[in-house]
Order: structure tokens, then sequence, then C-alpha cells
């Protein structure tokens, strides 16, 4: 598998009408670190269910490609069931800062669910909403290293792209300067139509790239650790027919079980220092 990073140095490139930078990633990260994340990968609280979709997820390699420190104040937007706290939670627990912001409602309740029945595993976790809205607990403007959403962008864009554009916008103001915004997404290839974007749970690259570029963010990453070359993009319940939803109950599973989970996109942007 291929990882891309973007150095400003670079002569720009065009993917769509967006120029972007390419170059090879170098692993710098500290052996400790990554020893802390293996450890945090194969901890015993993690469900089997969980860790069977790690083949699919690659949560090392994507939490390092993110650049995500044991030391910093992270943020998991949408968190959903938890899959990515299992692994956060122990991560950045004793050195850093855990804060999983979910809407108001059903996901707000899942996950507090979650958090309450493994209080030993969970207890520093703070608990703040997303999106913001009225009787919504906020996350503290400027207080993230790094915020991170896997799989939501499209979520956003079903209430519209003035709502996917606001979400972004409440990110940039969440990050520091110098903050990481990590965004994995299920990939519409750019050749098919836009409009799947409002049904089908794909996002084409160029389109959460634009709505991070108009809030403030500077692309710095793009990997190809989440592809799946099998993902055809045109399933009859959207990227639900793939596990591990499976919308079609047992209408051709083993076949979409053979397929895997979707295709993905894996960005990484910055929040300028200035």
């Amino acid at each position: 598998m291929r990882t891309f990073l973007i150095p400003a140095a670079m002569v720009a490139t065009a993917i769509g009408a967006i120029p972007i930078l390419i170059a090879p990633m170098l692993n710098a990260r500290p052996a400790v670190t990554n020893n802390m994340l293996n450890a945090a990968v194969s901890a015993p609280h993690r469900s089997a269910a969980n860790k069977a979709r790690d083949k699919y997820r690659h949560p090392i390699q994507t939490l390092s490609f993110f650049g995500v420190k044991p030391t910093d104040n992270v943020v998991e937007l949408y968190p959903g069931g938890g899959w990515y706290t299992e692994i956060l939670a122990p991560y950045v627990g004793a050195k850093g800062q855990l804060t999983v912001a979910a809407p108001l409602g059903r996901g707000a309740d899942n996950i507090a669910k979650k958090l309450d029945g493994d209080a030993a595993t969970y207890a520093k976790v703070k608990r703040a909403n997303f999106p913001m809205k009225d009787g919504a607990t906020p996350v503290v403007p400027g207080s993230a290293d790094v915020v991170l959403t896997f799989r939501n962008v499209h979520n956003w864009r079903f209430g519209g792209v003035d709502a996917a554009q606001t979400a972004f916008n409440q990110i940039f103001a969440m990050l520091k300067p110098g903050g990481t915004l990590g965004i994995e997404e299920h990939r519409l290839p750019e050749s098919m139509n836009s409009a799947l974007e409002e049904k089908s749970g794909y996002m084409k690259k160029s389109s959460v790239i634009a709505f991070a570029t108009k809030a403030g963010f500077k692309l710095v990453g793009a990997s190809e650790i989440n592809a799946n070359p099998k993902d055809t993009h045109a399933w009859p319940d959207g990227v639900w027919t793939l596990p591990p939803t499976y919308a079609k109950a047992d209408v051709d599973r083993a076949k979409y079980a053979a397929i895997g989970e979707s295709d993905r996109m894996t960005l990484k942007f910055i929040k300028p220092l200035k």
C-alpha cells in the first residue's frame, strides 16, 4: 500500500480542479509511540468483532499516518459505536486527552452507553456534541491538537451542502493553529455522478477537499491505506450493501463478504499557523 505526504516546496499537480502536492511519506515516528499504539490496538477490552475488522480499517497505519501522538488532545467526531474510541482511549488516556463529540440524541446516547459500561477504560474520556446547535455541549474552540472522523462526511452532506460546510467550519474552530484534521471516508470515483453523494454514502475526494479548503484547511497528505479495489461503488443500497452493515441481509452475502468493507480515502489536513 502507498502513502503520500505533501510538502509545500514541491511542484503542484492537479486532481480535478484542486491543486495538491505529493511526495513519499517518511516514517519518523518514535518507536515508543508505535509500541503504545500497538498495545492499544491489541488491548483486551476491544471486542472480538471489532478486532476482526482491523484488516479492513488498518488502525495502526491510519493513526500513524495522521500523526496522532499519545500526548495529544484528540477529538473524535461522530464516534458511532466507538470502534476507534476503543483504541484512542487507552492510547491517549495516560498523557493526552480524548473527547468524543456525538450528535445530540441517539448518537450521543449510544456512545454514552459504551463509555458508562467500562469506567476503567473510559473514565478520562470527555463528552461533547457535534455539530453545534442549541443545547449542545461544545468542544472548546482552539483546544484540539487533532480532530478525527471516520466514515462520516457523507452524514453531514446528507443535510445539504451548507450543512456539510458548516461542519467543516466548526471543526476548523476546534483546532489549535497547526492542528491536524484526519478524515477517512467512503470514496466515490471522480468519474461517477456527484448526485450519488446525496444518497449512496460515498463522497468524491474533490468534494471533501473543497469543503475543507473553504473552511481554511490545507491538504498535507493523502494515503491509500484504506483503499479497496474490489469495491465498484455502485450497490443497490449504497455503501451499506457491503460489510459490516449487509443491507441486503442474506441476499448475496457471500459475494459482499468477499469484497470486504468499502473503498475509502484517507486524507490529512492542517489548520495553518496563521
